[in-house]
C-alpha cells in the first residue's frame, strides 16, 4: 500500500469530533439596520483567525465553507499553528495533498489530517491566504473576536505588522480533532447571547466558552453555532433555526447533545428596526417550532436541553435600535418561558431567566450580569449561565477509561 493509501486507511478508522465551529451566516445589503463590519471584497489577501478549541487531540483538520458563496472560492495557501508557539511551529495545510484548493458555492471543504497535538482549551492561529478577487457574500457577525487582514501573500508571515482588524468570521468554519473513545460534541444552538456579544472582546467569555471549561476535563467538545441576529421561526441576520439545524448540529462530527437558546429576536424583532414590518409572533408558533427541533433531535439520538428566554426590559434603550421591549413582548416571553418550563419534551431544560433576572425586577437584568445595553449579559452573566448548566447528563457515559484518557493529553 502507498503511504497515501496507508494514510487513508488510518483516517477511516479514526473518530474526528467538532472541537470549534463558527456558524456561517449569508451577507446583506446596506439596506440592513446594521452593517456588516468586513470588507465587501478581499483580493490577493490574507486573513488570520484565532480560535480557542474546547476538546484536545493529537491531530486536527480545518473546515473551510462557502455555504453562502456565489462563487467558487480559491485558497492558495493555508497554515495553523498554536498561537503559544513561534512561527517556525506552522503546519502547512494541505487537501487532498494539495496545498491549494477551490470551494464550490454552496459547499465546504476539510482539509488533510494535520499532525498537530492539541490540549484541551488550547489556542490556535490559522492563516489563509486568498489569491484571487473574493467577493464576502458569506461570513461570520461578530463573535466578539476580531480577524486581521494583510495584504498580499502573508501566509508565511509571522506578524501582521500593517494588518486591518475587523470583527467576525471569514471562512474557517471549523476545527475537529481526533477523538478518544466515547468522547462527543455539545452544540450550543443560539442567538447574539450565545454568540457572546456584550462580553470582552477576543476573551473567550461568551457562555459556551465557560461550558467548554466545565466540560474539558471529561474529553467532551463544545461547539458555537449562536448567530447574532439569529432566529427559530424567521430568517434574520442567518437562517432560521429551523432549517439550519440540520447542518449547525445534526452534521457535527460526534454531536451528542444540543443546548437551544432561541425566541427571543423572534419575539423582540417585530416592529423594531430590525424588521420594521413584521407582525409579532403567536405562542403557538413558538412552541410548535420547539416541538419540531425536539423531534429532530430525538430521531437521531441527541439529547436536547433548551433554555429559557433571559429578561430584556429596556434591551437597546437609547440606541438606533430601540423597540426590542414592550409589555407585549415580555407577557409573550413569559408564557414562553412557562411552557419551556412544563412542556416535557425536553430532555432538560435550564431557566436561565432565574439565572439572569433581578429579583426585584425580575423583567429586568441583575446590573452586575447586564453588559449595560439590558439585552446580552456581560461576563460575569455568561459564567453564571454556564454553571448553571447540569452536566451530569453529558457525562454520564464511560466516565472512566475517558477520563484517563483525557487526563494523560492535559498533562
Amino acid at each position: 500500500m502507498t503511504l497515501a493509501g496507508n494514510a487513508l486507511a488510518e483516517d477511516a478508522r479514526t473518530d474526528w469530533m467538532t472541537s470549534w465551529y463558527a456558524a456561517p451566516q449569508p451577507g446583506w445589503d446596506s439596506q440592513f439596520v446594521l452593517p456588516m463590519n468586513v470588507p465587501a471584497v478581499l483580493d490577493h489577501q490574507t486573513v488570520r483567525e484565532y480560535v480557542r478549541i474546547s476538546a484536545g487531540g493529537e491531530r486536527i483538520k480545518l473546515v473551510f465553507s462557502n455555504r453562502y458563496g456565489k462563487a467558487p472560492l480559491a485558497i492558495g495557501a493555508a497554515s495553523v499553528m498554536m498561537r503559544e508557539v513561534t512561527f517556525a511551529g506552522a503546519r502547512q495545510v494541505t487537501f487532498a495533498g494539495a496545498r491549494q484548493v477551490t470551494i464550490a458555492p454552496g459547499a465546504t471543504v476539510t482539509s488533510d489530517p494535520i499532525a498537530l497535538s492539541v490540549a484541551p482549551l488550547s489556542q490556535l492561529e490559522v492563516t489563509t491566504y486568498l489569491p484571487k478577487r473574493t467577493a464576502i457574500t458569506g461570513f461570520h457577525w461578530g463573535a466578539s473576536q476580531s480577524i486581521s487582514i494583510a495584504a498580499g501573500n502573508a501566509s508565511r508571515a509571522a506578524e501582521f505588522s500593517k494588518a486591518t482588524r475587523v470583527e467576525g468570521r471569514l471562512f474557517l468554519s471549523a476545527v475537529l480533532v481526533d477523538a478518544l473513545p466515547d468522547s462527543r460534541t455539545v452544540v450550543a444552538l443560539g442567538d447574539s447571547i450565545t454568540d457572546g456579544n456584550g462580553s470582552t472582546p477576543d476573551a473567550d467569555r461568551r457562555w459556551p466558552d465557560f461550558l467548554a471549561r466545565r466540560l474539558a476535563p471529561h474529553g467532551i467538545a463544545v461547539a458555537n453555532a449562536g448567530i447574532s441576529g439569529a432566529r427559530l421561526l424567521s430568517d434574520g441576520m442567518g437562517e432560521r433555526a429551523l432549517a439550519r439545524f440540520e447542518q449547525d448540529v445534526l452534521r457535527q462530527p460526534g454531536v451528542s447533545d444540543v443546548i437551544v437558546l432561541l425566541g427571543i429576536n423572534d419575539i423582540g424583532w417585530p416592529g423594531s428596526p430590525f424588521a420594521p414590518a413584521e407582525t409579532m409572533v403567536t405562542l403557538n408558533e413558538l412552541t410548535a417550532g420547539f416541538r419540531q427541533l425536539a423531534a429532530t433531535a430525538h430521531a437521531r439520538n441527541i439529547r436536547i436541553t433548551v433554555g429559557t428566554l433571559p429578561p430584556f426590559e429596556g434591551a437597546l434603550e437609547g440606541t438606533p435600535f430601540a423597540g426590542h421591549y414592550n409589555p407585549q413582548k415580555e407577557a409573550l416571553r413569559l408564557r414562553l418561558n412557562d411552557w419551556i418550563r412544563g412542556a416535557g419534551i425536553f430532555d432538560a431544560v435550564v431557566d436561565f431567566d432565574v439565572v439572569l433576572r433581578d429579583p426585584a425586577r425580575p423583567q429586568r437584568l441583575r446590573a452586575e450580569l447586564d453588559s449595560g445595553d439590558h439585552l446580552h449579559p456581560g461576563d460575569a452573566g455568561y459564567r453564571k449561565m454556564a454553571d448553571a448548566i447540569d452536566i451530569d447528563a453529558i457525562v454520564a457515559r464511560d466516565r472512566g477509561a475517558r477520563r484517563d484518557a483525557v487526563s494523560a493529553r492535559i498533562q
